[in-house]
């Protein structure tokens, strides 16, 4: 999972080897040989002062002041010179200079007609143009945005740079501080309201309020109105929402195929508007994820691409080609904990982080769909091909698996029209749906493939005093059992008492 990163060792962070600067491409050439300015364009002021200077040197000669030559007054040209005029290009040099004469003469010349041309400007303000000017710290960091979709982007030819500059605003870093110290993750801006989609992860256990910083700079303060671990999904409500904030478009994630484009924004390491883009590489890929001290199993079929994401980008939006948000980046496979990213990140789909976050802006809390098994991971033959499956260990009572007539020992390879891999695939197949939802399961049973429909129910939630108990029926069970040693049909019966004193 992408949690706050331990504080960096010194020499561990890049940003703390200082950079190079590199030379101006072409200066070298530049420095060497000054080529001759159009005098039919109009030059900068900075420009005619490094003429008149040139003019002015030249005009001098090497005797000016010296013995037997009156000195000329500053700025005095000698008659038939004209000091704006362009200057003859320089005898060539006796000797060649070496490659980092060159950069440094280039760099010094630049300073030159920088530092000139701003001697030249504020030689010519007076002091009503030097007053101080009215601003607006509203206004610094901020520039304008597209719409979205992005016009002339798509997956076929993505105009990165444009949608970047579309999204930016709707994209936000979060910080939190808990038991354990700070955190940090990222998020996006759902409504003008001021409601943000964050993973649970990154708020879990948050003291107090979070703080949320606008791309632009700005910090605001929030609060968490609603979490849900078995999805790693949250929302955070702005106390006092500026009134210009940019909310994010959600695409259709049914839509994404391997290989689309995609672009990830968040906040990696702290690094604020960090962009970077990549392909999808798989989808439907099975991910289970846990909280470091939490008590349940985040089951999600993610979106999987290479675009790195790092701890800090949680909960920040995987962006398509038009600047649609397609997923929520939650975690990354590592080869360590130290190793970062491989390429090998993962996105809770658009589609059920919309879901999810609908609920809980509503009531704080997230119903789930309920299909009342327990799973382990299996293979199935039948008509000559074995496949992967779940394989049932159990089922409960009075649940939708059972009124369907799902029995012990079936394998269900398939889910509708999408196949499935085992216990861990079909348990986020079941979360990505919602109670009432109708699906058709392939089931090989004696080595018969038949078909059972079955209609989700509401996973029968405990709440906080039964937070692993079969997580509603419909878990990974691979020894076909429950924690706490109850049965699941002693815990539908426990949570049907418990409904009926509600």
């Amino acid at each position: 999972m992408t949690t706050t990163p331990p504080s960096p060792q010194p020499g561990g962070h890049p940003q703390e080897h200082p950079t190079q600067p590199l030379p101006p491409h072409g200066s070298a050439s530049v420095a060497a040989e000054p080529r001759p300015q159009d005098t039919t364009a109009r030059l900068t002021p900075a420009q005619e002062w490094a003429r008149y200077e040139s003019a002015h040197r030249a005009a001098r000669g090497p005797g000016d002041g010296g013995a037997g030559v009156p000195p000329r007054a500053p700025g005095q040209v000698p008659p038939g010179s004209d000091p704006w005029a362009t200057p003859a290009a320089p005898a060539p040099a006796p000797q060649k200079r070496s490659r980092a004469w060159l950069w440094i003469t280039s760099a010094a010349v630049a300073g030159l007609l920088v530092g000139g041309g701003s001697v030249a400007v504020s030689g010519v303000l007076d002091d009503a143009d030097r007053a101080d000017r009215a601003a607006s710290l509203s206004d610094v960091g901020r520039s304008g945005n597209d719409e979205v979709p992005v016009s002339g982007s798509s997956a076929e030819d993505p105009d990165w740079r444009a949608v970047a500059a579309a999204v930016q605003a709707s994209v936000v870093a979060i910080q939190v501080q808990t038991q354990s110290g700070g955190g940090q993750g990222s998020g996006v801006i759902i409504d003008d309201a001021g409601h943000v989609l964050t993973n649970n992860h990154v708020v879990s256990g948050a003291q107090g309020n979070v703080q949320v910083t606008l791309t632009d700079g700005r910090i605001l303060e929030g609060e968490v109105v609603g979490t849900d671990a078995s999805t790693d999904l949250a929302v955070v409500e702005l106390i006092d929402p500026p009134d210009d904030l940019q909310a994010a478009a959600f695409g259709d994630s049914d839509d994404v195929t391997v290989g689309d484009p995609v672009m990830a924004v968040g906040n990696p390491l702290g690094l604020a508007n960090t962009v970077t883009t990549g392909i999808v590489s798989a989808v439907d890929r099975p991910v289970s994820t846990q909280e470091d001290g939490g008590t349940e199993t985040a089951v999600t079929n993610a979106i999987q691409i290479d675009a790195a994401i790092n701890p800090g980008n949680s909960g920040g939006p995987l962006f398509d080609a038009t600047g649609q948000v397609i997923g929520i980046t939650s975690s990354i496979a590592t080869l360590s904990a130290q190793s970062g990213s491989i390429g090998l990140g993962f996105a809770i789909p658009s589609n059920q982080a919309r879901s999810v976050a609908a609920q809980l802006m509503d009531d704080g809390v997230a119903e789930h769909a309920f299909l009342g098994v327990s799973l382990s991971d299996g293979t199935a033959t039948a008509d000559g091909v074995t496949r992967r499956g779940a394989v049932v260990e159990s089922v409960t009572e009075g649940s939708p698996a059972a009124e369907a007539g799902l029995r012990a020992g079936d394998v269900i390879v398939a889910i509708g029209d999408d196949p499935v891999g085992g216990a861990e695939s079909l348990t986020a197949f079941v979360r990505a749906m919602s109670s009432g939802d109708e699906a058709t399961l392939t089931v090989v049973r004696d080595g018969q493939t038949i078909e059972v429909d079955v209609t989700l129910a509401t996973r029968p939630d405990a709440g906080d005093q039964l937070p692993q108990q079969d997580q509603g029926g419909q878990g990974q069970g691979d020894q076909g059992g429950l924690p706490g040693g109850i049965t699941p049909e002693q815990l539908w019966e426990w949570l049907q008492q418990q409904q009926g004193r509600g």
